[in-house]
């Protein structure tokens, strides 16, 4: 039976010259910087062999074959990239791997109403799933208190082990709707979980990037390769240092064009649409 998968971030495999996947770092601009990434090759192929031996003892489980492939739990059929295609390095893709852009939904929720003002609005939205001490929300609303900028948070429903304070030009909410706030934000804070990302990006708004864990790191970096966010790392991030990267994020007109483009492509696309048609493309390919 066929198979396709769907990748909800950019793609995880590399090409000659890539930087370690969820490493951090930015693709090298000179022939010596992709050499120095290639000496890496060694390092990364023995990890992803250990992941293929995982991933043949939980095939041997359930009665199946071993693959002999590297990522042997991507489809060879049809590979769908759920990301911006701004956001991929360039290389040769293969046939059945395509770039769709992000498929992007949200729990319905209500308007939430931001601070009153004129000012610029930003928008601090944590990870769900990472920093469950809320280091980046605390540290963003005391970074922000006495800015001109209007600050609306979110906890997201993730309990506050201690009162926050939040500064008069602030407002904290359990919850928003990205896609009705966003929109309206002149920058996000967040940790760079490609949902939140993506979300951002199709709005509009670029991000300041403060990457926990995961692949936080990589959309961090892909974000500032696309000149869409700024980026700060998580050993960084006091008030301070917030205070001055959102500074440099909004006096970028460059970062906000950036991100309006974005913003426009998927205005024009239907990434579920295209997902679809594909996979029935595969389908139809297997019954003949």
């Amino acid at each position: 039976m066929p198979a396709a998968t769907l990748i909800p971030h950019v793609f995880p495999v590399g090409a000659p010259g890539f930087p370690p996947y969820a490493f951090g770092a930015r693709r090298a601009r000179t022939r010596p910087g992709r050499r120095a990434w290639m000496a890496l090759d060694p390092l990364l192929e023995a990890g992803l062999r250990r992941g293929r031996a995982e991933f043949n003892d939980a095939r041997a489980q359930l009665g199946l074959e071993p693959v002999n492939r590297l990522h042997g739990g991507l489809s060879r059929k049809l590979c769908l990239v759920a990301t911006f295609p701004q956001l991929e390095y360039p290389r040769d893709w293969p046939d059945h791997v395509h770039v769709i852009g992000p498929l992007l939904w949200e729990p319905p929720y209500h308007d939430v109403e931001p601070p009153p003002g004129a000012q610029p609005l930003v928008l601090v939205a944590p990870s769900t799933a990472q920093d469950p001490g809320h280091r980046l929300l605390r540290g963003a609303l005391a970074a922000l208190a006495g800015e001109p900028v209007r600050v609306l948070a979110t906890w997201n429903r993730r309990p506050l082990d201690r009162p926050l304070s939040v500064p008069p030009n602030g407002r904290l909410v359990e919850w928003v709707s990205y896609s009705r706030t966003m929109p309206g934000s002149r920058l996000v804070i967040c940790h760079a979980g490609h949902g939140t990302m993506v979300r951002s990006l199709a709005s509009g708004a670029p991000v300041l990037a403060v990457p926990a864990a995961g692949d936080m790191a990589e959309n961090a970096a892909r974000a500032d390769w696309a000149r869409v966010g700024v980026r700060l790392p998580w050993r960084l991030a006091s008030p301070m240092a917030i205070r001055l990267a959102v500074r440099r994020a909004l006096a970028d007109g460059e970062l906000a064009a950036h991100a309006r483009v974005l913003a426009q492509w998927t205005a024009a696309r239907d990434p579920a649409g295209r997902a679809a048609e594909l996979v029935e493309e595969l389908a139809a390919q297997s019954s003949r």
